[in-house]
C-alpha cells in the first residue's frame, strides 16, 4: 500500500507541473490586445511614411505638356501604349520602347508587297497587335477603349493648324478616357522644325520613362549632320555641284517631276540643289524647268519603281526630253533609299547623305563604305541592320549607278 501511495503522489505532481507549463506557454503565445495591434499594423506610419489614398494616387501619376500646349495628366509609370497618325510608331520604336505596344493602326497590319518603313522591317510582330482603327490618325474609340492603352501617343498632320491637331488630341482623350499626348512630327530640313522634332521625341521620352534615349537620338542626329557638314564645307561655291532629286515620293510613288526644294542630304554635303528655290515642302516641277536647270547629277528615290513601268527611271530612259540632260548622256543617274513612307524615315534621310556625299565628293568620303555606314544608322534607330531587305524591296537599285 505504502508503494501504490507513493506512486500516485508522483503522478499528480507531475500532472500539477505539465498544467502550470501549458497556461505559462498559453500566456506567451497568445494574441496581443487590440491596443497592442493598433501601435503596429502600420509599418510605413511607425516610420513615418504617408500611405493614404490621396498620397498614392498623386504619386502614380504625372502631368506633362505635350507638343500643343495641352497639360495632360497620366500614369506615373506607363506600361502599355498605341500610337496614332503618321511617324509616332516609328519614334516610338527610335526611343526602344515598342514593347509597350497594344495596338496599332490599319497600315502597321497591311500586308504590303513593298515595306519602306524600316522600323517595320526591324519589328515584324507589330502587325500581330490588335486593330485601333484607320492610318493617319483616322482612330476608332471603341477598339481603343477594348485595347484599353494607359495613353495613346498621336502624332499631329502636318500642315495643319496647332489648334486644330490640339483639338482632335481632345476629342480623342474624351472619346476614349484615355490621356492623350500629341505632338508635330517636325522635320530635318530647317532649324524651326528640327526644333519641333526634337521637342517630340523630349516630351515622348518624358511620357514613357525613356528621356535618356531621347537624348541619345538627339544627340546622333547632331552629330551625324556635324560629320557630313564638316567634310564638305570648305568646298569653294564655285566648285559645288548642281544636283536634283526626283522620283520623291509623297502619300505615294511619284515620277521625275516629283522633288524635294529642301532636301536634306543635299544641303548637309553642300550641294547646290537647283529645285531650291521651290519652297521648302514637297513639290512637283514642270519638266522644262529640270531640262534648263540640267544637273550634273540625279538622284532617283527608288520608290517610284512603285508606278509601274520604272517610274522616274522609265521617263529618263524613253522620254526624249530627258534624254539629252547632262546627267543622263554621262552617267550621273544614282539610286537613293525612299525616306517618305508614312511620313519621313529619318534614318534612311540620314544614309542616303552619306551615299550622296560619296558620290558627290568622293575624295572626302573616302572613309565611308555607304551600305555600312547605312547599316549602322539603321541599327541604331531601329535595332537591326536592315538595308539588305530595305534595298531588296526596290530591285536593290539604292546606292547604284543606274543604267540608262
Amino acid at each position: 500500500m505504502k508503494t501504490i501511495s507513493s506512486v500516485k503522489f508522483k503522478k499528480i505532481i507531475f500532472i500539477g507541473m505539465l498544467i502550470l507549463t501549458l497556461i505559462a506557454s498559453s500566456g506567451c503565445t497568445g494574441e496581443s490586445s487590440p491596443a497592442e495591434n493598433a501601435e503596429h499594423e502600420n509599418p510605413a506610419e511607425d516610420a513615418g511614411t504617408a500611405t493614404g489614398t490621396d498620397e498614392l494616387t498623386e504619386s502614380a501619376e504625372k502631368t506633362v505638356t505635350d507638343g500643343f500646349g495641352r497639360t495632360v495628366t497620366i500614369p506615373g509609370n506607363v506600361e502599355s501604349v498605341v500610337c496614332s497618325g503618321a511617324g509616332s510608331l516609328r519614334y516610338l520604336v527610335y526611343l526602344q520602347s515598342q514593347d509597350l505596344v497594344v495596338g496599332v493602326d490599319s497600315l502597321e497590319k497591311q500586308e504590303a508587297e513593298i515595306e519602306g518603313r524600316p522600323y517595320a522591317l526591324a519589328n515584324p510582330q507589330l502587325k500581330d497587335y490588335p486593330l485601333i482603327g484607320e492610318f493617319r490618325g483616322k482612330d476608332d474609340p471603341e477598339k481603343v477603349i477594348d485595347i484599353g492603352p494607359q495613353l495613346i501617343l498621336k502624332a499631329g498632320t502636318t500642315g495643319q493648324a496647332p489648334a486644330a491637331n490640339a483639338a482632335e488630341a481632345d476629342s480623342l482623350q474624351e472619346k476614349t478616357g484615355v490621356p492623350v499626348i500629341s505632338f508635330p512630327y517636325g522635320s530635318l530640313n530647317n532649324d524651326e522644325r528640327k526644333a519641333e522634332m526634337y521637342s517630340s521625341l523630349r516630351i515622348m521620352g518624358e511620357a514613357v520613362g525613356k528621356e535618356e534615349r531621347a537624348e541619345e537620338v538627339i544627340a546622333y542626329i547632331d552629330a551625324t549632320m556635324e560629320d557630313l557638314e564638316k567634310r564638305t564645307a570648305d568646298i569653294p561655291e564655285s566648285e559645288r555641284k548642281n544636283v536634283y532629286v526626283g522620283g520623291v515620293s509623297s502619300a505615294g510613288a511619284h515620277g521625275i517631276i516629283s522633288t524635294e526644294p529642301a532636301y536634306a542630304p543635299f544641303l548637309w554635303v553642300n550641294a547646290n540643289n537647283v529645285a531650291a528655290g521651290m519652297g521648302a515642302d514637297h513639290a512637283d516641277i514642270a519638266k522644262e524647268a529640270l531640262v534648263d536647270w540640267d544637273p550634273e547629277y540625279i538622284f532617283i528615290d527608288t520608290g517610284t519603281l512603285q508606278l509601274g513601268n520604272e517610274g522616274a527611271i522609265g521617263e529618263l530612259k524613253t522620254d526624249s526630253s530627258l534624254t539629252g540632260l547632262s546627267a543622263v548622256k554621262n552617267g550621273n543617274v544614282y539610286g537613293v533609299i525612299p525616306y517618305n513612307f508614312y511620313s519621313t524615315n529619318y534614318e534612311s534621310v540620314l544614309a542616303n547623305a552619306y551615299f550622296v556625299g560619296k558620290v558627290l565628293y568622293p575624295d572626302r568620303f573616302e572613309d565611308i563604305d555607304p551600305e555600312a555606314k547605312a547599316d549602322e544608322i539603321y541599327t541604331f534607330f531601329v535595332g537591326k541592320p536592315v538595308f539588305s531587305d530595305l534595298n531588296g524591296q526596290y530591285n536593290d537599285t539604292g546606292f547604284k549607278q543606274i543604267p540608262l
